[in-house]
């Protein structure tokens, strides 16, 4: 997609957004810490960056057969002790889980996508591999909304074998993100320049965006390490309606899904998602052509796979994770074809 053709569909999003449009706190970014089971426990990992410990919540699995690790992200304005409904899954399922950190509310520099946040995750789940029975073929990243911001961080930043990477919601492009929650009034334009600006604390009514920051912590601009993910899968999942009842236009997902395909192969055209279809995804918060399939209970409005490596799921929804079925791909033995 040209410049002119990126430039259209943020004008777009701009033009579409309700007057007064305001989510300072919505139900998907609650920071609010939650009682966690009692056989989770709160242990501190050592950064292999700068030394620096960071908390996570870590729960491992029971028995002598290695099984699964979940590493589950939190949200934009949220931390390792933020209530976690898919932990409740882990212990059903016997999986080992860990939630990271990663240097909490993306609000500084030091998280929003730093080097130090990202080696936080890798951290984590070495840490997790030192201390459960971790089948290593088996990790899988998952995070909505900030944590889909972060899940799409280590896909493009990870040196370890993942094997699968859920994207909900997710921020792509911290740079557009800024003048989209401009637009829409909420407090995440002043969190990204508060984290893009060199420690400097923006006060409440003044403050600008780094730009060069913003695109140097954005997955958008990142090079996709297509020699890494040859045994990898990247989940990409938003609800339609997002950008609308939420905070995160749907362009967010959408062209982070080109771009990698792009990096895979520029000649894959027919993975790839017309401009056509973007706009009509956008502006009528539904899809002509689309098949009747559906992920749960809800309807797919539009479906993308770039081979057995990335896939793209638009679903009747919000700005949210659909929690009864984020895990289910876990023991699918196809995710990945040969």
């Amino acid at each position: 997609m040209n410049n002119t053709s990126l430039a259209l569909c943020s004008l777009l999003v701009g033009l579409i957004s309700p007057v007064g449009f305001s989510q300072n706190q919505p139900a998907w970014d609650d920071p609010v810490s939650a009682g966690w089971p009692a056989s989770c426990r709160r242990v501190e990992i050592v950064s292999s960056l700068d030394g620096k410990a960071q908390p996570a919540i870590f729960l491992t699995s029971s028995g002598k057969e290695p099984r699964p690790l979940v590493v589950s992200l939190h949200t934009w304005s949220g931390g390792y002790d933020q209530k976690d409904t898919l932990v409740w899954q882990c212990i059903e399922k016997n999986y080992n889980y860990i939630h990271p950190h990663f240097r909490g509310r993306n609000n500084n520099p030091e998280a929003c996508g730093s080097p130090e946040a990202i080696r936080d995750i890798d951290d984590a789940i070495s840490y997790s591999l030192k201390n459960a029975n971790v089948d290593g073929s088996n990790i899988h990243i998952i995070g909505a909304s900030g944590g889909g911001y972060a899940t799409m961080l280590a896909y493009m930043n990870s040196n370890l074998n993942i094997r699968t990477f859920s994207a909900w919601v997710g921020i792509s492009d911290l740079f557009k993100w800024y003048y989209e929650s401009e637009g829409r009034g909420n407090n995440y334009s002043r969190d990204i320049a508060n984290a893009t600006n060199e420690w400097k604390n923006m006060n409440q009514e003044h403050y600008s965006l780094g730009k060069e920051e913003a695109i140097r912590r954005s997955p958008y601009y990142m090079k996709t390490p297509v020699e890494k993910r040859n045994d990898s899968k990247l989940w990409i999942y938003a609800g339609i309606h997002d950008g609308y009842t939420g905070s995160v236009p749907i362009t967010q997902s959408l062209l982070f899904y080109n771009k990698v395909v792009k990096d895979y192969d520029l000649s894959e055209n027919a993975a790839l998602i017309p401009e056509q279809d973007i706009i009509e995804l956008v502006s009528s918060r539904n899809f002509v052509n689309k098949q009747n399939n559906t992920i749960g209970n809800r309807l797919i409005h539009y479906e993308r796979n770039y081979r057995d490596k990335i896939r793209l799921v638009i679903f009747e929804g919000e700005h949210e994770m659909l929690n009864d079925i984020a895990l289910d791909h876990i023991n699918d033995k196809r995710i990945l074809t040969k």
